[in-house]
């Protein structure tokens, strides 16, 4: 017999198989929009029957759970990367993770409202999949803390100014950069009630 470890290919199968469902998922959102999508559409794009899609996902709503954590592992995977590139002082390092996240969240309407707005009726996502949002938020509450941030309240208003530019963004110019010009003076504002340099 030989050593090493032994592949599960009907583990990877499987894993390619739902990778696949959530790309035709968001395909179709992007189309349609987030609450139209039907899991009849998504298996007709992946090239299977409703029924067969429910051995990989139990319910809309457990795609949409899939989507999500999808999108928030994404969104912490593009700042994780950034991470070395946050500028050591405060006022700037509000500024590049505002400027980060806006053109994350701006780029991708669907995206941004299942991540950021309750917009699916008693979707909840679960605890699994709601862990890339917590730790993409402890990130930046370690960049506030940096620089003497440590109130809730203070990411808090962060987060509600930033995601307020981004609906603006995606409501009154979709595609433009209306309210991503408004950014930084709004980081500013806040750099200025912070106290910050």
């Amino acid at each position: 017999m030989l050593g090493g470890t032994t592949r599960d290919r009907q583990a990877e199968r499987r894993a390619a198989t739902q990778l696949e469902i959530l790309d035709a998922a968001w395909s179709m959102t992007r189309e349609v929009g987030l609450a139209e999508i039907t899991l009849r559409g998504v298996a007709e794009r992946v090239g299977m029957r409703a029924p067969s899609l429910y051995t990989h996902f139990g319910s809309k709503h457990a795609i949409y759970d899939a989507m999500f954590g999808q999108a928030w592992a994404d969104c912490l995977a593009r700042f994780e990367s950034i991470r070395d590139q946050i500028p050591d002082a405060g006022r700037e390092a509000l500024r590049f993770l505002a400027r980060s996240f806006f053109d994350f969240a701006a780029s991708d309407l669907p995206r941004h409202q299942l991540m950021n707005l309750r917009t699916i009726p008693g979707f909840t996502p679960s605890a699994e999949n709601y862990a890339p949002a917590v730790a993409t938020l402890d990130l930046a509450r370690e960049i506030f803390a940096r620089h003497g941030l440590t109130a809730q309240e203070d990411l808090d208003l962060f987060t509600a100014l930033v995601g307020g530019l981004v609906d603006s963004q995606h409501a009154n110019d979709p595609g433009g950069d209306r309210w991503g010009r408004l950014l930084n003076r709004a980081i500013d504002m806040l750099a200025d009630t912070f106290g910050l340099p």
